[in-house]
């Protein structure tokens, strides 16, 4: 599974690089534009999940001490799992999602189209499983029937959210804010000053001497994280292309590698400084950090149930609101618990994604002459 990984990423980020080359001022345009702003909302809370809350500090201790991860400090090994170069592969299915899709229409095949949305529901399912896994890490006594009843009562808030995309551009603006606001009580709370989170971020930037090393799997543990990205990356790419407003090919690249990492590393250069210090979590801390992943884990749900809805025309208008509602809350929290029971992995998702992937580049290069002319 290394090697086909291995060679998915790198072929990947080859394509997105001869298509900036070649395109680098295409202007794109999804079918529900937004600002800036907007967009990178959507994109930071859409395109991550709980896990960047509440991974980071149990993976310090073990990025400092195996031996596979020698090569650069725990701070930079973090950040080359979460940041930078693997959000190239949102960039390549957003651009195909604005520029090519809209044209040969691929994944309106039909077993294109059922085969990827199935990976979108079994991806969004993953992300509540993992809510579901963590949170006796974070909420001390939780009995397991409070355990299920709160995970499902977030995928029924998520399900209700996705019936308008109203509110999954509020729901997406107001946790990005209130993320910012988590860092900034971190930050006074781990009693760092100025000085030490800059030298965090000093140590943080040893990621990019080393960046060609993360996109081959280091590590079995890094491999399911590259998996994971590349379970998302179609999904996500057509999630945020229905936002994208007028950005040029080079922008949509540079807004995708450089806006989300920012955020990204302050987080975990914040977050180390705990590590770093020996600091135990307040509280009061802790339950901000709670309720910030559960906003994280509503995010990816319901932008993910309005795409696959979407894509399969089970939308609120021809069901119903009770039905819809009853219907993808159903299959969640069934999958969900398929997680739970079976050895059912994120990696042979991110297998068949790959299996897409070479499907839909052999169609391209087929009509290569026919898709995407030379653009100013």
């Amino acid at each position: 599974m290394g090697i086909i990984i291995s060679i998915a990423i790198i072929a990947i980020l080859a394509i997105s690089a001869i298509i900036v080359l070649r395109w680098p001022n295409k202007k794109l345009q999804g079918t529900m534009p937004a600002g800036v702003l907007t967009f990178a909302a959507i994109l930071f809370t859409s395109g991550l999940d709980v896990g960047l809350i509440m991974f980071p500090l149990t993976e310090f201790p073990v990025y400092a001490a195996e031996d596979a991860y020698g090569f650069t400090n725990p701070l930079a090994m973090t950040f080359g799992a979460w940041g930078f170069l693997v959000w190239a592969l949102y960039f390549l299915t957003t651009f195909y999602f604005c520029a090519i899709e809209p044209r040969v229409k691929f994944f309106e095949i039909p077993l294109i189209k059922y085969v990827y949305n199935l990976v979108v529901i079994a991806t969004c399912a993953f992300t509540g499983f993992l809510f579901f896994k963590y949170l006796p890490d974070y909420i001390s006594g939780l009995s397991e029937p409070l355990r299920y009843g709160l995970v499902g009562a977030v995928i029924l808030i998520a399900v209700l959210s996705s019936t308008h995309v109203r509110y999954i551009k509020w729901l997406s603006l107001s946790s990005t804010w209130l993320f910012y606001g988590l860092i900034i009580v971190m930050f006074l709370g781990a009693g760092i000053d100025l000085s030490g989170l800059w030298s965090n971020l000093i140590l943080m930037a040893d990621y990019f001497p080393n960046m060609h090393r993360f996109s081959v799997p280091i590590s079995d543990y890094h491999q399911f994280y590259l998996y994971w990205w590349m379970a998302w990356s179609i999904m996500i790419g057509q999630f945020v292309s229905r936002f994208v407003g007028g950005l040029k090919t080079w922008q949509l690249l540079a807004a995708l590698l450089v806006l989300p990492s920012i955020t990204i590393a302050f987080w975990f250069a914040v977050l180390y400084g705990y590590y770093a210090e020996g600091l135990q979590i307040s509280p009061t801390l802790n339950l901000a950090m709670v309720v910030v992943g559960i906003l994280f884990v509503l995010n990816s749900l319901d932008s993910l149930t309005r795409l696959y809805t979407d894509n399969l025309n089970l939308s609120v208008d021809r069901l119903g609101t009770l039905k819809y509602v009853a219907l993808n809350w159903g299959v969640l929290f069934g999958l969900v618990l398929l997680y739970r029971h079976t050895e059912l992995k994120i990696e042979w998702v991110g297998l068949i994604v790959i299996a897409l992937y070479a499907i839909v580049m052999s169609l391209l290069w087929h009509k290569r002459q026919d898709i995407i002319k030379p653009a100013a």
